[in-house]
């Protein structure tokens, strides 16, 4: 048999998803992967069953339905700042890994080079591969997680750059990007002739006094910024795969070609139930934040009375904690050990880092109170078990 293709060989399986099977396998607290395990808002459910018996149950448009679309653009401009064209500027995905993947095989040629903050969701090393191009990494140094801008603008200047990945808040490790780290960011962006890809599914859980600042709202930056996003973390749906790319009407026009090659469609029946979502006002997204810094705190202040040592998240739902004083030379052996001996599930830090560090995990508290509770009573006495 020939071989087969070069690219994919190196790839595991993703270490978050495998540590799920892990958590359940123990039938731990699954504090690794990041799903909620509370219901989506009542509208939308609510819109969902009015329309499952007569759908739209077929394709919908390509990019999206037209009124999905509106209501995305409408959603977008107040709280962007931006004008958003729903029909030249919108591309609707199966989720937001869709929605990068289908934006880095439109901006990537082989041999291209991608810009990527370490630590890192882990798909983005995968999609620079599968698209031809060659991850370049720039790190966000702990404790803090800020960048160097004398390394940064190092890596942008590389012979062969395309594009930069932003992922803000970011995942693993709940840094919000300040306003100012932005600008320099976009200022070499354009400097360098750079496209900013951006992950953008936290924008809505953040912190008191961190604020979301719009890579395409900056100076200069709408017509190289590449909007990734998804309605799963915003509205607790990550099961029903909606995602979206926004960019200028010439990437777009790419991104409709490459994303009906990659699924044809998003699920035209969710598309539907979920505009009542899109259309909620303020008071929504303020009540978002308000539970989301509840379940922070709950969880952190639980953390810190156990003795961890960790770094306090800014936005997203994840909290990095240090397990130094364990003596574990692998945090995957660290995480399995969790599971199997606390019954509580997490995600090695060193797969979220190009560099060799092995002395952080990754908790998600998008959980019921009790869950957490749960999570942190088997955690009280994790020096004895461990």
């Amino acid at each position: 048999m020939k071989p087969l293709s070069q690219k994919t060989e190196g790839f595991t399986d993703s270490v978050i998803r495998r540590m799920t099977r892990i958590s359940n396998q123990y039938q731990a607290v699954n504090l690794s992967q990041g799903f909620p395990d509370f219901d989506p808002p009542k509208e939308i459910t609510d819109r969902l069953k009015e329309i499952a018996p007569y759908g739209p149950h077929q394709y919908a448009l390509t990019w999206g339905a037209q009124n999905f679309r509106e209501a995305l653009a409408r959603k977008q401009e107040h709280f962007s700042g931006m004008q958003v064209d729903p029909d030249q500027e919108i591309v609707v995905t199966c989720g937001s890994t869709e929605a990068m993947m289908a934006s880095m095989l439109t901006v990537c040629n082989t041999g291209d080079k991608v810009v990527v903050f370490s630590p890192f969701y882990e798909n983005y090393g995968a999609d620079a591969i599968l698209s031809g191009a060659e991850p370049i990494y720039v790190s966000l140094n702990p404790p803090d997680f800020c960048f160097d801008p004398d390394v940064l603008e190092a890596a942008m200047r590389q012979e062969g750059v395309k594009a930069l990945i932003l992922c803000n808040p970011s995942n693993p490790s709940g840094k919000v990007f300040t306003r100012e780290e932005l600008l320099i960011i976009a200022e070499l962006a354009i400097r360098y002739d750079i496209y900013v890809i951006t992950d953008e599914v936290y924008e809505h859980i953040l912190y008191k006094p961190n604020t979301h600042t719009y890579m395409a709202a900056l100076p200069g930056m709408r017509e190289r910024t590449i909007i990734c996003s998804s309605l799963s973390k915003t509205y607790s749906i990550t099961g029903w795969r909606l995602g979206y790319v926004i960019a200028p009407p010439e990437i777009t026009e790419r991104v409709k070609k490459v994303h009906d090659f990659l699924t044809v469609g998003a699920a035209a029946p969710l598309m539907e139930a979920v505009i009542p979502g899109l259309n909620f006002g303020d008071e929504y997204y303020l009540d978002l934040q308000a539970h989301y810094t509840h379940l922070k705190e709950l969880f952190i202040n639980g953390l810190r009375d156990i003795g961890f040592s960790f770094v306090e998240p800014q936005g997203a739902y994840y909290v990095m904690v240090d397990i130094s004083e364990f003596g574990y030379e692998n945090d995957q052996e660290f995480c399995i050990d969790l599971a199997r001996k606390v019954g509580v599930g997490a995600v090695p830090g060193s797969s979220f880092f190009r560099e060799d560090i092995n002395s952080y995990i990754r908790f998600h508290f998008a959980k019921k109170d009790e869950t957490l509770y749960d999570a942190l009573n088997r955690l009280a006495d994790i020096r004895k078990k461990m």
